[in-house]
């Protein structure tokens, strides 16, 4: 048996070279998951709300003095678009609200 004919060996050499090319090494790689701005998104959302509602004392100020907060914080962190929009717009809406308490100031006058 330890006698083998050449054309068995060559069979068997044939079969290891097969099994060795069918195995192959798979890598599962997982997609990065998106990143999230919670601060930044409720700066955002906090600075619109204040853009219509900042008018009203107490209840305007606060929610700008949070967007102004959140969107700052925010812009630390990545993604940072919500974040510095909140900003620009808690910055726009302070300059409204000054403006527009400053005229009823000088109207008040006036009168």
């Amino acid at each position: 048996m330890e006698n083998q004919s050449p054309s068995t060996n060559q069979n068997q050499s044939q079969h290891s070279q097969q099994t060795q090319e069918n195995t192959r090494t798979v890598y599962v790689q997982q997609a990065p998951s998106a990143e999230k701005n919670g601060l930044g998104t409720a700066g955002f959302i906090l600075a619109l709300i204040s853009l219509f509602f900042g008018w009203i004392p107490i209840f305007g100020w606060i929610i700008w003095v949070l967007g102004l907060i959140f969107s700052f914080i925010g812009i630390f962190k990545k993604p940072r678009g919500l974040a510095i929009a909140g900003l620009i717009i808690s910055v726009v809406d302070i300059i409204l609200i000054l403006f527009v308490f400053a005229a009823l100031g000088i109207a008040a006058t006036l009168l």
